[in-house]
């Protein structure tokens, strides 16, 4: 695949979108990391009246990712995206490259974004910190009883994503899924992050859980420490399984 995924995502968007208020192209592609393969992640904003939602096409053979949403369907995403602490959306608008710009709308959309991502994500509450707190002590604790390295290692990819959202949150920085856990990680507290990753690492490479248990009990007792003990949460309204307070 020879040709250029910029031109290819201009073409797309002329032919496809030929009235879209904005379009923008992020992800590797628009960083100017982008391989061969590496798909293209576009967002596109149209009139009021349109559709809001997401679709995976083949373009020129290679697969787009399309976000398509009206102005009010963008508000409801970037809204979204604050809840769950995320903020996807917003930084694709923020770091992407402008292909299409209508009277303004991708500059508006784009100050939008970078509001939200200045403001931050919403701080946890207390209860749900310690509720995150009492699922990475039962884990740190499952961690130093696995005799099975598979178990080890299950368990500790659950140790790494918990202790990242509980790091994340302390720092009041944005969290990040896949690929971008590490790199939200990171940004957020570059030497407690990468002594999680590193001891993630090592233990997929050893099956030794000593440098990762050591990580996150740091990132425990940074966030109040261990909850075992006197853990009690009582249920109004909708009721979790256990899954949600162990990880299992």
């Amino acid at each position: 695949m020879n040709a250029d995924p910029v031109d290819q995502a201009r073409r797309l968007a002329r032919d496809r979108f030929p009235d879209a208020l904005s379009v923008i192209l992020a992800g590797s592609t628009a960083a100017g990391r982008a391989t061969a393969g590496s798909d293209l992640d576009i967002a596109v904003l149209i009139g009021d009246g349109g559709e809001t939602g997401r679709e995976t096409i083949r373009f020129e053979g290679r697969v787009v990712e399309l976000f398509f949403h009206t102005r009010a369907g963008l508000a409801e995403l970037f809204a979204a995206d604050v809840a769950t602490r995320r903020a996807v959306m917003q930084s694709m608008y923020a770091t992407g490259l402008v292909l299409v710009d209508t009277d303004g709308e991708a500059g508006r959309a784009r100050a939008l974004a970078e509001a939200d991502l200045h403001q931050g994500p919403p701080t946890l509450d207390q209860q749900t910190v310690e509720t995150k707190r009492y699922g990475l002590t039962d884990a740190l604790d499952d961690l130093a009883d696995a005799d099975d390295r598979m178990e080890r290692l299950a368990v500790g990819g659950y140790v790494l994503t918990a202790a990242a959202d509980l790091l994340c949150d302390h720092h009041h920085a944005w969290i990040g899924g896949g690929k971008w856990m590490p790199r939200r990680l990171l940004e957020a507290d570059a030497r407690r992050g990468a002594d999680l990753l590193e001891g993630h690492l090592s233990l997929c490479a050893s099956g030794d859980p000593s440098l990762m248990t050591r990580a996150a009990s740091e990132v425990l007792d940074l966030v109040g420490g261990p909850v075992r003990e006197g853990y009690r949460r009582t249920w109004r309204g909708v009721v979790e399984s256990a899954a949600a307070l162990t990880g299992r």
